[in-house]
């Protein structure tokens, strides 16, 4: 039996057949209808107060539920704000639907009030695009959104929605199944393929494990952890891909690349045979390219053909599902459990540990540190983007999947407090820490509303060096230390949290810092920690721009 009912209805029985958990989102002119559907909706609907606070909410919500974000805008400038969101989840494969006003279907292309081209704009930042121009193409167009959102590669959909579409009836019926032409992702990867990396494996002497936020997005943990112990490898893991293997596991190198630790670089140097999973060669992580992993065969397991050999050459592509393909290796694969390389390694872990200045300042490591112990290791942490998201990749332990929310690919500043905000709405029952800088926090700072409005228990420590640090750092080190407009004057954060009604503690001794955690974890309200770091503390180990992966500053040679 089918019901006639307007767009704005439709859509919002749409999202209700698709389980929507959680809307994040701004209303306005040409979104009037859906949100006076929303109205009396059950839909549980979030009010930020900026467009952009939508979009890394809805971004959060995905990456740390494993199910596609929403996030809703009127036309025109509530359009626009979204993109820098949008971008940042295509950019780390972060499965999302955004949906859009727009001025009525006769108006377009007219410079109407509020009128913007969204679906020019997003075309290069989006999975897929959608304008809806007949309200009998709406059910299936939402089916398909969340269908192309979340299933081979994720990514962003957006669906734009003028006004009088919104307004139009019809029957409803909302589609069991999608089929959109010249999609199809492949899921299982080809068995010779495999066979030919499987003895590839069989016969490395140095193998090492490159695992990216792939293994994650596939929900393929217990596989990377069963395929490494049964190979024997270290393991190295992308910004993206931290908490896709143990951190504390013995074959664990925690992060490579331009900030990763000297060991994992070392070994991905010195290795004989590189296993990428789920992982896309960042130049981030591979630093000198035509220098990168010189005496290593090359492996690589991506659902998305387009990422296999686009900046590093692969002797044997697998591309399908890590999931799927990882079943099947471990079906045939057998590897000797030679100790030679593994116990080199250790010595390299051993002799070059991760460190910093152990002294009676406050350093943002420390900072990272205690909030690690505090939690246990079982927090989610958001990142913004910067100084203290290396700092956080480097001495927060992660553990598990979908603990660490952080722009990787676009590298988007302000995303952090939003997209904490995100996950804490998807997993309440989780402790959520933001770890942000001065600079960062104040990009979205406005969502302080959102979260006491809405009773959002979340932590939010600001590292605050009273600088744009990472920019600072690299002036310091290649331009003379000439701080071109990188010196922050900041506002009284504390004050800030106690205007919107959040809880403001500020932090400047060593001895203060662990309380202040454990006063914020046992206070059910929003918590800003603004703890006042040593200034000019500086990265490291870092690769230079241009520099082979093993040419570090602070790290072994």
């Amino acid at each position: 039996m089918t019901t006639k009912m307007n767009g704005a209805r439709i859509l919002v029985e749409s999202l209700k057949k698709e389980n929507v958990g959680a809307i994040f989102g701004y209303p306005g002119g040409q979104a009037l209808p859906l949100f006076d559907a929303l109205y009396h909706s059950d839909l549980k609907f979030y009010l930020v107060r900026h467009e952009q606070g939508a979009a890394h909410a809805a971004d959060g919500y995905a990456r740390a539920t494993g199910k596609p974000g929403v996030c809703i805008a009127t036309s025109g400038p509530g359009a626009t704000n979204l993109v820098t969101g949008i971008a940042t989840a295509y950019m780390d494969s972060i499965p999302m639907v955004a949906i859009t006003g727009q001025v009525k279907t006769f108006m377009i292309g007219n410079d109407a009030f509020q009128e913007a081209d969204i679906i020019g704009i997003t075309r290069p930042i989006t999975k897929h695009n959608y304008l809806v121009k007949d309200v009998k193409d709406l059910a299936r167009t939402v089916k398909e959104a969340f269908h192309i959102a979340s299933t081979g590669r994720p990514g962003p959909v957006l669906i734009d929605l003028p006004s009088d579409v919104q307004l139009a009836e019809t029957e409803f019926h909302y589609p069991e199944k999608v089929s959109v032409r010249g999609y199809k992702p492949t899921y299982c990867g080809h068995p010779g393929q495999i066979k030919r990396a499987v003895k590839m494996v069989s016969e490395s002497k140095r193998p090492v494990i490159y695992a990216g936020g792939g293994v994650i997005l596939s929900g393929a943990a217990k596989e990377l952890k069963e395929f490494a112990e049964k190979i024997n490898s270290p393991v190295t893991m992308t910004l993206l891909g931290l908490g896709s293997f143990p951190g504390n596991h013995e074959l664990s190198l925690g992060m490579l690349g331009m900030h990763g630790t000297g060991y994992a670089n070392h070994a991905v140097q010195n290795c004989d045979l590189l296993i990428a999973i789920g992982a896309r060669f960042d130049d981030r992580v591979t630093g000198k390219i035509d220098e990168f992993a010189p005496h290593a065969k090359v492996i690589h397991i991506d659902i998305d053909p387009s990422a296999i050999s686009k900046s590093v050459a692969v002797d044997v592509p697998i591309v399908g599902d890590v999931k799927c393909v990882l079943e099947e290796f471990l079906k045939i694969v057998h590897r000797p459990h030679d100790k030679e390389w593994t116990e080199k390694i250790l010595e390299w872990k051993q002799k070059h540990p991760l460190n910093y200045k152990m002294d009676d300042r406050l350093r943002p490591q420390y900072v990272i540190q205690q909030i690690c112990e505090a939690t246990k290791g079982e927090a989610i942490i958001a990142t913004d983007v910067g100084q203290h998201q290396m700092w956080t990749a480097q001495w927060y332990n992660f553990m598990r999947p979908r603990e660490l929310l952080s722009s990787g690919g676009l590298g988007t500043m302000g995303y952090g407090f939003p997209a904490g905000i995100g996950a804490k709405v998807g997993k309440p029952g989780s402790e959520v820490f933001v770890i942000s800088g001065d600079g960062s926090i104040q990009m979205n700072i406005q969502e302080l509303a959102t979260a006491v409005v809405n009773k959002i228990d979340i932590k939010i420590a600001i590292l605050n060096n009273s600088y744009l640090g990472m920019v600072r750092q690299w002036q310091e080190l290649f331009y003379g230390k000439r701080y071109s407009h990188t010196k922050l004057e900041n506002p009284d954060f504390v004050k800030i949290a106690e205007a919107y009604g959040a809880v403001g503690i500020r932090i400047s001794k060593k001895e203060e810092v662990r309380p202040a955690i454990e006063k914020a974890m046992r206070t059910k309200n929003t918590v800003v920690m603004d703890f006042i770091v040593e200034p000019e503390e500086n990265v490291y180990p870092m690769v230079p721009a241009g520099k082979r992966l093993d040419d570090m500053i602070g790290s072994m040679a």
